[in-house]
């Protein structure tokens, strides 16, 4: 439970254990987003660079499974090794 100052300075008690069942725009598998308790959330620890997240952001406008963003965040450095650290 988490609490909140509303607009009158008042504090508000908000349930933050938001969670949303949601498919993959990549792979259309269902997984489930934590966002209210990140750090129970399936893409929790997944660790993206600068690079990589804006990689994703450009491509897709909702959450990834978490094999999707393992499997663009090694596609992505395996660009660089491939076109960019020649």
């Amino acid at each position: 439970m988490v609490r909140k100052l509303n607009y009158t300075g008042l504090m508000d008690s908000l349930d933050m254990c938001v969670h949303e069942a949601k498919y993959c725009p990549r792979c259309s598998k269902a997984f489930e987003c934590k966002s209210g308790n990140i750090t129970q959330c399936q893409c929790f620890g997944v660790q993206l660079t600068t690079e990589q997240r804006a990689f994703i952001e450009d491509r897709y406008k909702d959450c990834l499974c978490r094999n999707c963003l393992l499997q663009l965040q090694n596609q992505v450095e395996l660009f660089k090794e491939k076109f960019i650290y020649r």
